[in-house]
């Protein structure tokens, strides 16, 4: 699997999406929504129930492939074009 990752991890969306894509299904599991974790204790129990249900990590797994695989392209790489890239493109309109 070819992907650019220094170029992914230089864009906060990346971040973003790899967040969202553990807690999600994370949350979506328990019954909770993001309005509910209004401390950091709640953050860590809920986090640790999740460790410890391997049905909830292989939620979390599926959702970070999701987020990291590129679905314009065959396969699980980035494009060639993508690959050669040294900061996210632009468009520009």
């Amino acid at each position: 699997m070819k992907i650019n990752w220094k170029v992914r991890f230089t864009n906060p969306i990346f971040y973003a999406q790899l967040v969202l894509s553990i807690l999600a299904p994370i949350l979506a599991y328990a019954g909770l929504s993001y309005a509910d974790l209004t401390t950091w204790g709640a953050l860590f129990d809920v986090l640790k129930q999740a460790v410890s249900n391997p049905y909830v990590l292989s939620l979390v797994v599926i959702s970070l492939y999701n987020a990291v695989v590129d679905p314009t392209t065959k396969g699980h790489k980035d494009s060639l074009q993508a690959q050669t890239y040294k900061k996210p493109k632009k468009d520009v309109a």
